[in-house]
């Protein structure tokens, strides 16, 4: 990993009475902001439409977005003014991912990456098997 760059994180809520094809724009706007000033996309996560806890913008839905990206610390404030020019963008924050926690996110993948491949050789478990409820004397119930 370059030393000049860092590991960054940005949520965004975008407005989400727009259709799918106008939210992958705003998302590939600030994925082209990112990478035509020197940042690398690792991963996009479009968490979906979600219920604000309070409106904004006399808004109460929001499509969410999770960026992770690699980039030096100018582009942060490129990305921010993006955003604030964005009228389609309701709320955004932008988090500086700590050596710690890039080392408790890559523990937790390789961790699911193993109980996966565990799950996937795993035999089914056994169904287990009852014992019936009467003798199979022909005793019945009284009734």
């Amino acid at each position: 990993m370059d030393k000049s760059k860092r590991q960054y994180e940005t949520t965004v809520i975008v407005n989400a009475s727009l259709d799918d094809s106008q939210i992958d724009a705003v998302i590939g706007r600030v994925q082209d902001t990112i990478t035509k000033n020197g940042g690398t996309i690792e991963a996009v996560n479009k968490w979906g439409r979600k219920r604000l806890a309070y409106p904004i913008n006399k808004k109460t839905n929001g499509f969410y977005v999770n960026i992770e990206f690699l980039a030096p610390g100018p582009v942060l404030a490129l990305l921010e003014r993006s955003y604030q020019l964005d009228e389609m963008i309701l709320r955004y924050l932008t988090l500086v991912l700590v050596p710690k926690a890039i080392a408790l996110k890559a523990k937790n993948a390789a961790a699911a990456a193993v109980a996966a491949a565990a799950a996937a050789t795993a035999e089914p478990a056994p169904v287990p098997v009852r014992e019936p409820l009467f003798k199979e004397t022909g005793d019945q119930p009284a009734r």
